[in-house]
This record gives C-alpha cells, sequence and structure tokens, in this order.
C-alpha cells in the first residue's frame, strides 16, 4: 500500500478504548476498572520514538489502567478530554508538527473532527462506520487485538523505517554460520 499521507509521519495519535483495547469496560468488586491491552501494540509503539516517531494516547475517559499503560510505554497521555480537536491542536501547535506528519488511529464519533485535523486517519476493522468512511486506511483486525500493530507498522514500511525497528531486536543476534 502506497500512500503520500503515509510519508513522514512524525507523531502518532492514538485512541484508547476500542483502538489500544476491545472496548470493553470491566468493574470488578473493589477491583476498579480493568482493561485489556495487546502487548503486540504496546510494543511498537515503545519502539515509535527510537524511530523518529512520537506517541500520544488521547482518551475521552480517565483510567488508572491507561495511565500505568502510558507510563511503560512512554508514551505521552492527554486523558479525560472532551473536546479531542482542540487539545489536539493544541499539542500539535506546541510541538511544531505540521498536521500533514500527524497519524490519528481511532475507532468511534469522539475521534471524528480530531482525525480530521491529521494528514493521514487509520482505525481498525470494528470501528464506526462514520470513522471508516474517513480513513485512509483500516486495518483487518479489530480494535485491541493489533490494528495499531498493524497501522504503525504499514506506517514504518512507508516511511522508510521498518528495517530499523526489525534491526532495533536482531542487531545483538547473529548466526555463526559454521555450526
Amino acid at each position: 500500500m502506497e500512500s503520500k499521507k503515509m510519508k513522514n509521519i512524525e507523531l502518532v495519535v492514538c485512541d484508547v478504548d476500542g483502538v489500544l483495547t476491545d472496548g470493553r469496560i470491566i468493574y470488578g468488586d473493589n477491583a476498579g476498572e480493568l482493561k485489556f491491552f495487546n502487548i503486540k501494540d504496546g510494543l511498537i509503539l515503545k519502539y515509535l520514538p527510537r524511530l523518529g516517531v512520537s506517541v500520544l494516547l488521547l482518551t475521552g475517559r480517565y483510567s488508572s489502567a491507561v495511565q500505568k499503560r502510558a507510563q511503560e510505554l512512554g508514551c505521552d497521555l492527554l486523558e479525560n478530554i472532551s473536546n479531542k480537536e482542540e487539545v489536539l491542536a493544541d499539542y500539535i501547535n506546541q510541538a511544531g508538527i505540521k498536521l500533514e506528519k500527524v497519524a490519528y488511529i481511532g475507532d468511534d464519533l469522539n475521534d471524528y473532527t480530531a482525525m480530521m485535523l491529521c494528514g493521514f486517519k487509520a482505525c481498525p476493522a470494528d470501528a464506526a462506520s462514520s470513522v471508516r468512511n474517513i480513513c485512509d486506511y483500516i486495518s483487518p483486525c479489530v480494535g485491541g487485538h493489533g490494528a495499531v500493530r498493524d497501522i504503525c507498522e504499514i506506517i514504518l514500511k512507508q516511511n522508510g523505517k521498518h528495517e530499523e525497528f526489525l534491526d532495533l531486536f536482531t542487531a545483538s543476534f547473529s548466526i555463526d554460520k559454521g555450526m
């Protein structure tokens, strides 16, 4: 998939519920809110900054589970945001990033107007139809099940950084062909 919109991405903005999770919110007795995150999505988000791509998690909800996940991944987090478009515009402006160099991964109507600001828009397969209609790429994966990994790998390939991503894991691994 070749797309000029995926070139030179400097920031990946990612919604949480329905994108990094499957959209379910589970409440347990005295356990608080539980969310399920895909480890493969997390791996690529953790390494994107090493490849020159910043990561922002932008969510309409507040959750200690999301705070912990953002901290583990080293991502910026803006949470409990009712107007994602306004907050994202301010963030991008302060970061000095051009809108066409921002990729947004969202899944529902509260992402719609913020997504419209961005140069590249993507979503999981189970995103709301209105969101799917504005996306440049729709992952075959559903939210919380590798959609973020799929989308980010495609962005890295289009930016010529996928091999560099793989090298982060293979650089210290060598095979002695004489064995």
